[in-house]
């Protein structure tokens, strides 16, 4: 009896142990991969059985959906709230997401470092850089660069290009790319030698973080290269088959880079598995939008390929590949079917780590942890998508967008069919009134407009219309002061101010230099009194101020 008593207590002391165990995070989120191109989601031209891996160790997302763009979709991540909130509504807003003072977003590593975790950023990090490295926004360490496609630097990749015979061909849209210059490893800056290819330093570095913290949990943000263009060989690729015309070539080692991408997520799993990690770790494979334009048309399920592509708003422009693997906890091979979408990563971050979640703003997105864990319900039906003035709202069967448009996606995601507006159908009279109870309740006309396209330039239609409007008059700014120093900084001024307002916006200032980081850094110190906003006299006054050594 005595052994038995023992036995209970013991039980009853280890129980709030274990219950306190936090897994680690592992988020690998590739660039420009989309969802007809994992082995998983029944793709016809690439194999990828490592990732593969994830869906037979755990559950497979069929419905999953993010931003159709590199920068908003992972500001969504990052903050688990809609563009239209944080102001990520297109490439060029990225830069302007607040990180100072009582509107301040907060991301993912600020969330989990309350709960003991040790966080680290590894790779593409580029659109949200003028906003702030990843240290500012949590990290505790970070090896990051500028721009997306980052693979050789620029003797490597001409001397890859020269190899292969690729000149005047898709490798990089308009010729082998300037030197990708520094990237950080935290406060170091190095540079990528000749014989470097990025991708292996990324995992290296990685692995590295995994094998400091195995100890406790951590969380990793991991954002790979693969598959962005410039498209270059791999460190594995063969020269071309002889005789296979441009494309054939450019498809051989798009090919490739899928194949080494896959490659790399074989070793991180592997060397999770050597640490005796994986029932410990959580890991999430995810794509950060659709498949771009040079490889959509390749990007085929059964012969048939899906619509739409990256930066566009049908379904292969925010559909994407998503897997989750935790061994010994999810249901190997499952295939969850529910609507779900990117802004629900931070409160399932949370929910694994037992970390409150920020407070004093909406959180639109609603924890996995019950479905990663098997439960068949879903807290939301529907997934919401944004890129700069267009957005919808995707269910099980039908589509609405901000246009009041509705769409049959009875043939999703290979087809998308228009709902006439006077139509009587009870299901689309249904579905259009369900819907339109979900936009007016999310209310997205009511946050930050989106311009345009999203993609860092204008519609056609905005294009035009601007052509046909006749120039507003510009109002002279103030004369120039006579001190030469001050008259110098009103030049300057008076140089960026194209519409002559006396003001410039966090946006209008970074979109106009030639650096955003160093930019972006600039505007905080003109922006005396942190309205978001640099006044004449303000950016007059400082940079007099310092140039006089004041």
């Amino acid at each position: 009896m005595k052994y038995l008593v023992l036995s209970v207590l013991i039980a009853t002391f280890l129980a709030p142990l274990r219950a306190e165990e936090k897994p680690n995070i592992v988020f690998i989120l590739a660039d420009d991969l989309g969802f007809a191109e994992i082995g998983a989601n029944g793709s016809d031209r690439y194999k990828t059985p490592n990732i593969d891996s994830l869906a037979k160790t755990g559950i497979r997302f069929n419905h999953f959906y993010t931003a159709p763009l590199c920068g908003p979709s992972r500001a969504l991540i990052l903050t688990g709230r809609y563009a239209f909130r944080t102001g990520a509504v297109t490439q060029d807003a990225c830069a302007s997401i607040i990180r100072t003072g009582d509107k301040a977003e907060i991301m993912i590593p600020t969330v989990l470092k309350q709960a003991g975790y040790t966080t680290a950023m590894i790779g593409k990090w580029g659109q949200l850089l003028p906003s702030g490295d990843a240290a500012q926004w949590g990290f505790d360490h970070m090896m990051s660069f500028k721009a997306s496609g980052i693979y050789w630097n620029k003797a490597a990749a001409a001397s890859w290009v020269k190899k292969y015979g690729l000149d005047g061909e898709r490798f990089g849209e308009g010729g082998v790319r300037a030197n990708p210059g520094p990237y950080n490893i935290d406060a170091q800056k190095l540079m990528l030698a000749d014989h470097e290819y990025m991708p292996d330093l990324m995992h290296k570095d990685a692995m590295a973080f995994i094998n400091e913290h195995q100890d406790k949990p951590f969380f990793l943000y991991y954002s790979m290269s693969h598959v962005h263009s410039q498209i270059l060989p791999t460190p594995d690729s063969m020269p071309p088959s002889p005789g296979l015309d441009a494309a054939a070539r450019y498809a051989q080692i798009y090919n490739d880079n899928i194949t080494y991408m896959d490659k790399l997520v074989g070793k991180l799993l592997a060397e999770l598995d050597r640490l005796k990690l994986r029932e410990k770790t959580v890991v999430f494979f995810m794509g950060d939008n659709g498949t771009a334009k040079a490889n959509a048309d390749h990007a085929t399920i059964g012969g048939r390929r899906i619509i739409g592509q990256k930066g566009g708003m049908e379904e292969g422009g925010g559909l994407v590949p998503f897997l989750v693997s935790w061994r010994g906890v999810t249901p190997a091979g499952k295939l969850n079917e529910n609507f779900t979408d990117a802004s629900d990563l931070l409160p399932t971050f949370a929910a694994l780590a037992g970390a409150p979640l920020p407070e004093n703003r909406i959180i639109d997105g609603k924890s996995l942890l019950p479905q990663i864990k098997g439960d068949t319900q879903s807290p939301r039906t529907w997934a919401f998508t944004q890129l700069g003035e267009n957005y919808h709202v995707r269910e099980a069967g039908w589509k609405l967008n901000q246009a009041g448009q509705l769409f049959d996606m009875k043939n999703a995601p290979f087809a998308e069919l228009p709902v006439p507006a006077d139509s009587k159908d009870e299901a689309a009279v249904a579905a259009r009134k369900r819907l339109g109870e979900v936009l007016a309740g999310l209310n997205p006309a009511g946050g930050f407009k989106g311009e345009g396209s999203g993609r860092g330039d204008k519609t056609n239609k905005v294009k035009k219309k601007a052509a046909a409007a006749p120039a507003p008059a510009p109002t002279a700014n103030p004369a120039a002061p006579a001190d030469p120093i001050l008259a110098e900084r009103a030049a300057k001024f008076d140089k960026l101010d194209k519409d002559r307002k006396g003001k410039l916006t966090r946006e209008e200032y970074i979109s106009r230099q030639s650096d955003p980081e160093a930019a972006a850094t600039r505007f905080d110190k003109f922006d005396v009194n942190k309205d978001g906003i640099v006044t004449r006299e303000e950016y007059i006054n400082y940079g007099a101020k310092r140039i006089k050594g004041q």
